[in-house]
């Protein structure tokens, strides 16, 4: 892949992902003049599609402190928290699966054949975002079908009801204050707001995906299925 091409799908991605990263102040895009802080946090998660490549959204120091503070006081999860940007610069890439994101810094996401856009508020840079390729990863193999036999035995489990839960967030709360619950107490969870709900299946984590409404009813449109070693 040329430098030009990789520069103009990182800017994309980076200009995708701005109104998503959590700022004081509209952010824009631009290409970086340096490298961000060794050690400020960084958000990275891979995208595997016809274009496979690394994304990351690195943070600056009001975006941390925003993070940290959280609502009320909570602090939020920067992989829950920044997910949204992510999967808004992965759309830039075409059709393609997003993994699930993980909690590094930048100085294990910034390098050889990394491309750097930096975040720009009126008052300085708040956030920059990374994308690196993953030269020559090949498409998946197909799946070889199963034995016969163990295909009808499949079939006949096929009716067996589970019970399928969307959870939002979650919070932790000592035994005195569950005990003041009234109508009307606001709790706080462990999400942001607009952040992806999990769908649990018989107490194990399968997928996630965001809530949405029809015909009056909540829903949740699946947004990743989450593979066995992720599924905690």
């Amino acid at each position: 892949m040329s430098t030009t091409s990789t520069v103009v799908d990182a800017l994309a991605a980076a200009a995708a992902a701005a109104p998503l990263v959590p700022a004081a102040v509209p952010l824009g895009a631009v290409p970086a003049t340096g490298a961000p802080p060794a050690d400020a946090l960084a958000v990275v998660a891979g995208v595997v599609g016809p274009v496979s490549a690394e994304l990351a959204v690195v943070l600056g120091p009001q975006v941390a402190h925003a993070l940290a503070e959280g609502a009320g006081g909570a602090a939020l999860d920067p992989a829950v928290a920044l997910r949204p940007a992510l999967q808004a610069a992965a759309a830039t890439l075409g059709d393609g699966v997003l993994e699930p994101a993980r909690v590094t810094t930048a100085g294990l996401v910034t390098g050889p054949g990394s491309q750097v856009v930096a975040l720009e508020g009126v008052d300085g840079t708040y956030a920059w975002v990374v994308v690196r390729e993953r030269p020559g990863v090949p498409p998946q193999a197909a799946t070889p079908s199963l034995p016969s036999q163990r295909g009808a035995s499949l079939r006949a489990l096929y009716d067996v009801e589970l019970t399928l839960t969307a959870e939002i967030g979650r919070a932790r709360l000592p035994l005195r204050q569950v005990l003041d619950l009234t109508p009307g107490t606001v709790l706080e969870l462990d999400r942001a707001a607009g952040g992806p709900a999990d769908v649990v299946v018989n107490g194990r984590l399968i997928a996630r995906g965001e809530v949405v409404v029809v015909d009056e009813d909540f829903a949740v449109r699946i947004t990743e299925i989450v593979s066995a070693p992720d599924a905690v």
